[in-house]
């Protein structure tokens, strides 16, 4: 297989994880803050897709698809990190609040009614054990592999 059809290939995957994420948004699963966050890397990929299609330019631009598609497994690991607890995620989505011994009680109820409602360490499905930013870290490596091939191939 080429390098343009396998850049192709993994940009058309990175749209496949979007549109499973605008799926699962549809049917009641609302994203967090990290969920969001993860997208913009697959937007990136798919977008550098197309400028390979546009242009027959593969190396390069399949290397930036490969990084991009690394930071979306990156972000995925450190959103699967914070889901099992294994370190503290970021305090605004994850039910955090600050220092309750300098807050007035006024500042503590604006705090926590401007909270998001959709947490950052609640695991909101899973599929054999594996919660949504997990199988996002296992498919953007997946990729990643893909649009390394990619650049090594060329044209």
């Amino acid at each position: 297989m080429t390098g343009i059809r396998l850049s192709l290939l993994a940009g058309a995957g990175s749209a496949l994880l979007l549109i499973a994420a605008l799926g699962f948004q549809a049917a009641g699963y609302a994203p967090c803050e990290l969920c969001i966050l993860q997208r913009w890397p697959h937007v990136a990929a798919a977008g550098i897709a197309a400028l390979i299609w546009l242009t027959g330019r593969v190396r390069a631009l399949a290397v930036l698809g490969m990084i991009a598609a690394g930071a979306a497994m990156g972000l995925a690991i450190y959103h699967v990190g914070v889901e099992m607890t294994w370190w503290a995620g970021p305090a605004h989505c994850s039910g955090g609040v600050g220092d309750l011994s300098r807050m007035t009680t006024q500042d503590l109820m604006a705090r926590l009614q401007s909270a998001p409602v959709v947490r950052c360490d609640e695991i909101a499905w899973q599929f054999m054990g594996v919660s949504m930013a997990g199988w996002n870290a296992i498919l953007s490596a997946g990729l990643a592999g893909l649009w390394a091939v990619a650049a090594r191939k060329g044209a």
